[in-house]
């Protein structure tokens, strides 16, 4: 009988809350490409940021993020894990005697992941976005707002997470929390295979065959590595996903995942699904070597290992 490992839960919150302290300020700064306008560049969008709200811009929206997020990381790692293992011994009734890690075990517990970090995210993800939008101009004109949301000026749409919560919810029913929900479903399977299964084999060819597992610099490096590659290939649903949870802040612009792609490529060419993507590769190494390296030490200090164990 295969034993459900509590700790690789605990070691995912903590990677998980690590992993927001360092990538959030560039994940103001994806959001407000994709989902935005007005911004010329990556650069561009960091001075116009710093200009307009100080450092403070690029933490808004945090505090949500860093509570929840790190839950749900929680709640990634451990279903990758536990499923990996599951997989494992039910393929190979003594998993010492067979090897370490089997690519299709890797992926369908990556998919599984992928699948829950949705019903658990998209919420997070759209309180996020929202936040992060609403200080973002608006042009009335291209936009066609109605004048009592013109009216609003300046003033943002929530006063914070509850508020946005609240707001969404009495707004928009509790079917609002997941709109992008679609969108993310289909960057976060695909994304996670890239994610755990490029790590898992990347800290295994670092890791010299003397040693009884990755060291923390080859998981930092295994780690960082895995997330540029995830996020990078991510970003066309990515910008997507950003727009369908931005929309709706000060007014509706999108039907649907395909009404999305639709009007995204007839305005701004195939060009707008790539936007943020230097940034999401950039973010995406210091945010997943902050994940992995939480993790990893995590369990070995829970565990009383002495040696890096990969998930």
């Amino acid at each position: 009988m295969v034993n459900f490992q509590l700790e690789d839960f605990v070691a995912g919150w903590i990677g998980g809350a690590a992993s927001v302290i360092v990538g959030h300020p560039l994940d103001t700064v994806k959001a407000r490409l994709q989902a935005g306008s007005g911004y010329g560049s990556t650069l561009s969008c960091i001075r116009t940021v710093y200009r307009r709200e100080s450092v403070f811009g690029f933490f808004k929206g945090m505090s949500f993020p860093l509570a929840s997020i790190a839950v749900y990381n929680s709640v990634v790692f451990g279903v990758f894990s536990n499923t990996q293992r599951f997989l494992s011994h039910h393929r190979c009734r003594e998993p010492e005697a067979g090897p370490p890690h089997v690519l299709s075990d890797l992926l369908l517990a990556s998919m599984v992941a992928g699948v829950v970090s949705v019903g658990l995210g998209a919420p997070v993800d759209l309180i996020k976005i929202r936040l992060q939008m609403q200080t973002q101009p608006f042009q009335e004109a291209s936009l066609s707002l109605k004048p009592r949301v013109a009216a609003l000026g300046d003033q943002p749409a929530y006063q914070g997470p509850v508020h946005c919560f609240a707001t969404i919810v009495r707004t928009e029913g509790l079917a609002g929390l997941y709109r992008g929900a679609s969108a993310m479903l289909l960057r976060d399977v695909p994304g996670y295979c890239l994610y755990f299964i490029p790590y898992v084999f990347l800290s295994d060819w670092i890791t010299p065959e003397a040693c009884a597992g990755p060291s923390p610099c080859a998981v930092w490096l295994a780690g960082g590595m895995a997330g540029a590659i995830s996020w990078g290939t991510a970003t066309p649903m990515d910008v997507v996903k950003s727009r369908l949870q931005a929309d709706g802040v000060y007014v509706n612009k999108y039907r649907g995942v395909l009404d999305c792609i639709s009007q995204s490529y007839q305005k701004e060419g195939l060009k707008v699904f790539f936007r943020g993507i230097t940034v999401n590769a950039v973010r995406g190494f210091p945010m997943s070597a902050a994940m992995f390296l939480g993790y990893e030490l995590s369990l070995q200090a829970i565990r009383g290992d002495h040696v890096v164990t990969s998930p």
